[in-house]
């Protein structure tokens, strides 16, 4: 009997179904160049935790939404997964990840006072934590200081109304030149909703299952926006109309421009040598004076799933990419802002002045409503805010059909509440 036993163990481990402490092959699914990246950080994964192999499978942005449900639908999904922010809602109403704030009380390594809290925020739904952020990005200013400097602003607009005041006087410095303020594309949802979160609106009563966009909050902001098309101080084009952001750009056609990280490189490749002194990147501007205006919590997050076989495993290569070390190795090799504040300082990121806005925005960032329907609420606004900016329909009727529209798609939520069930 005895010798029988022994087999079964030998067995056991050499199968790798005694547990996460042999034999085992983490599967992690990452996202378009991350996901090709990440590889480099895991043989010193897989040096300290031997007998542990890490396989990573690289999916397109544009299939990575689709192949995570039907790897869920299908029980296949991976071990450890990257997840856009705005995807958690919905994983975790299919019950499909696995709460972390028990390992997070014992790590050592993920500190979420090291985090930036409004980043944070993106992975707690319902009180529960669901994801460790990997990387961050938020938007801010973009602008042409040399522009601005020539009309009258020295330094980056800090209010709504210095912001107009020199969207204005760039305008007007122009000499009758083509030139505008600031470009905000009509197919692009994020300005619109900054603009609605600054003014302080809740842009959903999620509670209820109803939109907040015809509020006095959103209609405020909406109509600020509104008020830089009508008096031309942007330019009514979605960004499928502009041949070359870069190259309009450069030649001054707009002054400004909400953005991301991704754009530091860009902008320092594409733009012309005699124009590198000639750009900055400040915090956005905030609706009253002295106050930091908010930007958007976005990036991705790693999560577990519950059906992992190995979840002491992954939450080990969790910890590991989150190390403030790790994290400065993923910066120089992707440009992806670190999550944890430590890897800023080891990197020399902060340092660095066109990073330093990033730095001081993500100090003041909010995530979107956390529900699953938000990607196609998004839409919605951007849709209906281009009616009111080509004049098809009035400012008030934009936001009341908005509200309608997000009415329809939140019906089933209200329906599944009134029947006492989770949405």
């Amino acid at each position: 009997m005895k010798r029988a036993a022994g087999i079964a163990v030998l067995l056991a481990l050499g199968c790798g179904c005694g547990g996460d402490g042999g034999g085992v092959t983490l599967r992690f699914w990452a996202m378009g160049r991350e996901g090709e990246v990440v590889r480099e950080l895991l043989p010193d994964f897989e040096r300290e935790n031997p007998g542990v192999r890490v396989e990573v499978q690289q999916i397109p942005w544009t299939a990575a939404h689709e192949k995570l449900l039907t790897a869920h639908v299908g029980e296949a999904t991976p071990d450890v997964a990257q997840l856009g922010n705005t995807w958690l809602s919905e994983f975790v109403a299919l019950d499909a990840i696995a709460p972390l704030d028990a390992r997070v009380a014992e790590s050592a390594t993920v500190d979420p006072a090291d985090h930036f809290p409004g980043i944070w925020d993106t992975n707690v739904i319902g009180d529960r934590l669901y994801g460790v952020p990997w990387y961050v990005d938020t938007r801010v200013l973009f602008y042409r200081s040399d522009l601005l400097a020539a009309a009258g602003h020295p330094d980056p607009p800090a209010d709504w109304e210095e912001w107009r005041a020199a969207m204005r006087d760039v305008v007007a410095a122009g000499g009758g030149a083509r030139r505008y303020g600031i470009l905000l594309p009509l197919n692009e949802w994020p300005p619109t909703v900054i603009l609605g979160l600054q003014a302080g609106s809740p842009l959903l009563d999620v509670e209820r299952g109803y939109g907040a966009f015809a509020q006095p909050e959103f209609r405020r902001a909406f109509d600020f926006y509104l008020g830089l098309f009508r008096d031309g101080l942007a330019p009514p084009v979605s960004n499928n109309e502009i041949a070359n952001l870069y190259q309009e750009f450069a030649r001054g056609t707009f002054a400004m421009y909400i953005t991301g990280p991704w754009n530091l490189g860009e902008f320092q490749r594409r733009l012309p040598a005699e124009l590198q002194d000639a750009w900055a990147t400040a915090p956005l501007p905030g609706p009253e004076p002295g106050v930091p205006g908010v930007s958007l919590a976005g990036g991705s997050s790693l999560v577990i799933f519950k059906d992992s076989p190995h979840a002491d495993a992954a939450w080990k290569l969790v910890e590991f990419l989150s190390r403030p070390q790790q994290q400065a190795r993923f910066y120089e090799l992707t440009g992806d802002l670190p999550a944890h504040k430590t890897a800023w300082e080891l990197t020399g990121i902060a340092a660095d002045p066109r990073a330093r806005a990033f730095r001081t925005q993500l100090d003041h960032v909010v995530s979107t409503p956390k529900l699953p329907e938000w990607e196609q609420i998004a839409t919605r606004v951007y849709e209906r805010g281009e009616t009111a900016v080509r004049g098809a329909a009035t400012p008030q009727e934009a936001l009341e059909a908005l509200d309608r529209d997000v009415a329809r798609m939140l019906e089933k939520r209200r329906w599944l509440a009134e029947k006492g069930r989770r949405p």
